[in-house]
This record gives C-alpha cells, sequence and structure tokens, in this order.
C-alpha cells in the first residue's frame, strides 16, 4: 500500500474529526479546536493517506523557542498496529530537525500503555505524571520527554527508525 503524508489543510478537518470521534468518543477535540490550530503559527499539523487519498492518521504540534509539544496524535482503528503513528512521529521529529528544536514532550494517558510504548521507541521518557488531566474520566497523563534531539543517542535511534520506514512506500510533503 502506498502511503502519503501531507500537511493538513481545512477541507481534511472532517475526515480527522470523524476520526477524533471514533478514537475518543466522551472527550474529543472540536471541528473548531482543529481549524484553530490550521492558523496558529506555531503549529504543523499533517495527515497520513492511503493511495484513495483516506485520512488513516494525523498528528499535530506546536513549535515553540527550542521546545516541541505532540499535540495530538491519532490513528483510525482499523488502521492500528500497521507502523502509521511512527510515520508519522519521524515526520514530527523531522520538521523539529529542520525548526532547530532541541526538545520533544507531550501528555499520554497513563493507561494507553501501546502509545507509551511507541514513545519510548523513540527514547521519550516519563518524566512526571499530570493527575486528573484527562477531563472525561480524570485520569492521570504521563508527561514524557526526550533528550536534546541533537545528541548522538537520539539521532541514531531515530535514523535507525527512519531508514526501516525508508523502506515501505511513504511518501512526505517536502
Amino acid at each position: 500500500m502506498k502511503l502519503k503524508v501531507d500537511l493538513m489543510t481545512s477541507f481534511d478537518v472532517e475526515e480527522v474529526y470523524l476520526i477524533e470521534e471514533i478514537i475518543h468518543p466522551n472527550h474529543h477535540w472540536s471541528k473548531t479546536s482543529f481549524y484553530n490550530e490550521l492558523t496558529n503559527n506555531l503549529s504543523r499539523y499533517w495527515v497520513l493517506r492511503n493511495e484513495d487519498n483516506k485520512i488513516l492518521a494525523f498528528i499535530g504540534i506546536w513549535l515553540i523557542f527550542e521546545e516541541a509539544h505532540i499535540t495530538t496524535l491519532g490513528v483510525h482503528p482499523d488502521y492500528r498496529r500497521l507502523g502509521y503513528a511512527q510515520i508519522l512521529l519521524v515526520k514530527a521529529i523531522k520538521e523539529c530537525y529542520k525548526n532547530m528544536i532541541k526538545y520533544i514532550t507531550l501528555e499520554v494517558r497513563e493507561s494507553n500503555v501501546p502509545a507509551i510504548s511507541l514513545y519510548e521507541k523513540f527514547l521519550f521518557e516519563s518524566i512526571g505524571v499530570r493527575k486528573n488531566y484527562y477531563q472525561d474520566n480524570g485520569e492521570n497523563a504521563l508527561i514524557m520527554f526526550t533528550q536534546n534531539i541533537w545528541y548522538d543517542t537520539f539521532k541514531n535511534n531515530f535514523n535507525n527508525i527512519e531508514n526501516n520506514i525508508k523502506k515501505a512506500e511513504v511518501f512526505y510533503d517536502e
């Protein structure tokens, strides 16, 4: 299957919102939130499409000085465990390098073991907990952070992951 990573546009919001509703039925981003993010100069959002132009996954980051914050990452449930979140993380990290970012942070539900494992593969580490962070059920969020992404340990790990993805048919908007 050929995959393509594109910048998210306002035309993509409806389809992204439908995925968001499926992923988080009790508490999800609004369409307005996505539209606002697309007009924010600090934000970068991408979608992963298949050859039929269907959106399978999406990611968003904020770029603030030397730090990036992953705001959202979602994969349609029918397409999980296929490496699609990993493809989008590679795109986001490449954008961080392009913008001279040093550190990347995010919050993730304590119970979301698959996501935590993915982030740990990219050398994110848990550095704390935000108590009662999620409004739908009061679940805590782990605060995860990278070391400086310019350090050899991070760069070598990232390059290995990226090289494995390059073996698949993935096309990035450059």
